[in-house]
């Protein structure tokens, strides 16, 4: 059942300029790109917003973040849901590929009202994140810790190494 909730235009710029790889952009505009991003439900519940400082630059890599992939897992709440945009680097036998991966965190630990409407607004962002090739359902810190789950989600046993770190 659709919750009624709608998506802020704030998150749809998000998703577009995280989906567009410029090839003309200057270094600066490369290091302000958002290689992950959490989304949130207003405090009225009626929207889904761009969570406050829940994100990482593509400039902050190698600077204030070393591992992407484990300084997103730590921006998740353990105890409220999210959805996330995460986009993943990774090398399979072939060649290097780049894909977003749509998330959407539920932990055990959420309350069951939050679950719920999380789960029937889950529609109405996904469908404004169109081009979204993965989609990940993740209930606890145990799926999604392991990088190797990622790659799974990413290619399966095809992929080789996930933001430059061998599987």
């Amino acid at each position: 059942m659709a919750s009624g909730v709608t998506v802020n235009d704030e998150v749809i710029k998000v998703f577009n300029d995280m989906k567009v790889r410029k090839s003309h952009r200057s270094p600066e505009e490369v290091k302000q790109r958002k290689k992950a991003v959490l989304f949130c439900l207003s405090d009225d519940r009626k929207k889904i917003i761009v969570e406050e400082g829940k994100q990482i630059l593509v400039g902050d890599i190698g600077d204030s973040v070393d591992d992407p992939y484990a300084c997103f897992v730590k921006l998740l709440p353990l105890n409220d849901c999210r959805y996330g945009l995460y986009d993943a680097t990774y090398e399979t036998k072939e060649s290097k590929k780049e894909d977003l991966v749509f998330i959407f965190w539920a932990p055990e630990g959420a309350p069951l009202k939050s679950k719920m409407i999380y789960a029937s607004s889950k529609d109405a962002i996904k469908k404004k994140f169109t081009g979204i090739k993965h989609e990940w359902q993740v209930n606890g810190l145990d799926d999604i810790q392991d990088r190797a789950t990622l790659a799974e989600k990413l290619g399966g046993n095809v992929v080789v190494s996930l933001e430059g770190k061998p599987l």
